[in-house]
């Protein structure tokens, strides 16, 4: 159902199951925002700003259906484990991001992905080798002339048998930026129209038709198909404490209707 008001308070009566957290992870100067940018906007930003943790929204009609997917970019920095394993337990599809020229972020890398199986392992109550966790690594940077810190055979040594799969990209010229996260929604069984280059981008304006049906199911004007995606620029982090009972639905055998918290524009 929608509610008549501005853009900012509509709500959208979105299955939790087409609900999806996507978490970001590296660590500094790496390029995470830059991906997120290229996701969000299709634009890449050569000023650098240190990033404390971003949190954006965006939401999606495919085939008459639909999505939220709400993305996490965290600090490099880390300042409070605590809220990185938050991040950890919350995050529903993961993009780590190392930079191909620093081999520091690479044993940062090698370190995030040990944590986050290990901590959903213990969320699923299952071990590490059956947590089931849609995640690519990214060696970002690739456009750079520059000696590589980071062979071929410790890449593919990182693996270790995991399900996750490795991209070399390049944030700034956009190099297979769309492959990758194409590749990230198929591991994670949510439409392949959710990547960038796969829906038309529409404003916010839209969002008081989204939910009707006679809208779904039909093409928008001079539209590039039926898929298309609004960025929830009035979007608002979920609050730690609403977090915390998500997790703990999850935990004891997972959330069976709506999470207000996660599935609604605020």
């Amino acid at each position: 159902m929608i509610k008549k008001t501005s853009p900012s308070e509509n709500e959208f009566d979105i299955p939790a199951k087409n609900c999806r957290r996507m978490v970001i992870l590296g660590s500094t100067k790496v390029g995470k925002t830059a991906i997120v940018s290229r996701f969000l906007n299709k634009r890449f930003d050569e000023q650098y700003t240190p990033t404390i943790e971003d949190f954006h929204r965006k939401i999606y009609s495919i085939r008459g259906d639909v999505y939220q997917l709400d993305i996490l970019d965290t600090s490099g920095n880390h300042p409070f484990p605590a809220m990185r394993r938050l991040s950890i337990l919350t995050g529903d599809v993961f993009i780590l991001v190392f930079s191909l020229d620093n081999r520091d972020s690479f044993h940062e890398v090698q370190h995030l992905k040990k944590q986050i199986f290990e901590t959903k392992s213990c969320l699923k109550n299952k071990t590490k080798e059956d947590a089931d966790v849609p995640l690519v690594i990214c060696g970002n940077k690739c456009d750079r002339d520059f000696y590589r810190e980071v062979k071929e055979e410790e890449i593919e040594q990182l693996f270790g048998g995991d399900k996750c799969a490795y991209f070399e990209i390049s944030a700034k010229r956009n190099t297979n930026v769309e492959i990758m996260f194409q590749t990230l929604f198929n591991m994670a069984k949510l439409p392949n129209e959710m990547s960038p280059d796969q829906h038309r981008q529409v404003s916010v304006q839209y969002c008081d038709v989204l939910h009707r049906k006679s809208f779904r199911n039909k093409k928008l004007r001079n539209g590039d198909g039926d898929a298309y995606g609004i960025l929830a620029t009035f979007a608002r982090r979920p609050s730690v404490h609403s977090d915390l009972m998500y997790i703990k639905e999850k935990a004891i055998g997972g959330c069976q209707g709506k999470d207000k918290d996660r599935c609604v524009i605020c």
